[in-house]
């Protein structure tokens, strides 16, 4: 590989970048034109059910692009969905050559869009940034071959294990700033934020995206028997759209109010009493949510641990010792995970860790 085409497959993943938290059930995905050393055109995967990358990049295109090169960070489709295949505009503009990062491992692509191209002598080069392409669309990739959502559970804790103490009626918060706006970047970029019925009740919280641009995800509170009151920042705040996630156990009038005060409800089969996480997952994934960060609290943080559901563990490490208070596993059950692929980050006084378990 070359180092210019290292350069534009870099630029073409950062174009892709730009459609995060926007995209799903679609992965995120740039194109970009080359002809003569130069970019002629650029374009970038918006929103699920408009145009593709590779469409956007061609009508940007300055000058005609017969014989140009397209980087592109995800295989071209080659099939009818919400939008025509990719691969034939390709073949008709007269592009010469196609680099693409990695192949889509969606069952309708999986190689279907690079023959289509192939049989058009069209040369092709895959595996440019691969594993940058790879990590990029790490939800996408996941929920198209489990059809399941990526799983992100957050958790923030002081130095001695607690998540909750005391001195929070007064400090409102475990983290510094530069963590808590990380932790907002990360919801805009997320579909759904899932919280548990405790937190919705102690914490009262809006779970919207506050402290940095970007877009508010759909909250989900579980709430097995339908206890919670419509009087909750979640219910009351429309910047937002709440869904309440609870079983065949709950207050069929308490549920009623709910959705006249414009929440969606969905029921789930209680599991132990409590909405069954597994089957959830599925009608998530059902409703094209692709991407969800858990912020509850320590029963719905270990019962999804427990259930192994968590593909990746974003940890903020405060340096408070508070001494009594809430600690995140309050479970006497032993479990045993070691992440993988870790890194750390210090922001502010504060560290993050982030992990993989699967």
């Amino acid at each position: 590989m070359s180092k210019l085409d290292l350069k534009f497959m870099r630029d073409t993943l950062n174009l892709a970048k730009k459609g995060v938290g926007l995209t799903s059930p679609n992965p995120m995905v740039g194109a970009i034109i080359v002809k003569d050393g130069y970019i002629i055109g650029k374009g970038y995967h918006k929103k699920a059910g408009e145009v593709h990358a590779e469409i956007n990049a061609l009508r940007d295109a300055k000058e005609g692009v017969k014989g140009a090169k397209l980087y592109v960070n995800l295989e071209p489709c080659n099939h009818f969905g919400k939008t025509p295949p990719c691969t034939q505009e390709i073949i008709n503009s007269g592009i010469k050559e196609v680099v693409i990062a990695m192949v889509d491992p969606n069952p309708l692509v999986s190689g279907r869009g690079i023959h289509e191209l192939k049989s058009s002598r069209i040369k092709i080069k895959v595996g440019i940034l691969e594993e940058e392409a790879k990590r990029l669309n790490e939800a996408y990739i996941y929920s198209i071959t489990h059809h399941l959502p990526f799983v992100q559970l957050k958790i923030a804790e002081s130095l001695d294990g607690k998540i909750y103490y005391p001195a929070l009626k007064e400090t409102r918060h475990i983290t510094g700033e530069e963590s808590r706006k990380e932790v907002h970047k990360l919801r805009s970029q997320v579909d759904a934020i899932i919280i548990g019925k405790n937190t919705a009740l102690i914490d009262n919280p809006l779970l919207t995206t506050r402290l940095v641009k970007g877009k508010n995800p759909i909250r989900i509170v579980l709430d097995s028997k339908g206890s919670l009151s419509p009087n909750l920042n979640l219910f009351k705040n429309k910047e937002a759209q709440t869904i309440v996630a609870t079983t065949e156990l709950a207050d069929k009038k308490a549920i009623s109010a709910l959705e006249r005060g414009g929440v969606e409800v969905i029921t789930i089969s209680p599991k132990d009493e409590k909405v069954d996480l597994g089957q959830l997952l599925i009608k998530l994934f059902k409703k094209g949510m692709i991407n969800l960060l858990v912020e509850g609290g320590s029963s719905l943080s270990f019962s999804f641990l427990k259930a192994e559901l968590v593909n990746k563990i974003v940890f903020y490490l405060s340096p408070v010792i508070a001494g009594h208070g809430l600690s995140l596993f309050k479970s006497q059950e032993s479990l045993l995970l070691r992440l993988k692929e870790v890194k750390y980050k210090r922001l502010g006084d504060d560290l993050r860790v982030i992990g993989y378990l699967k």
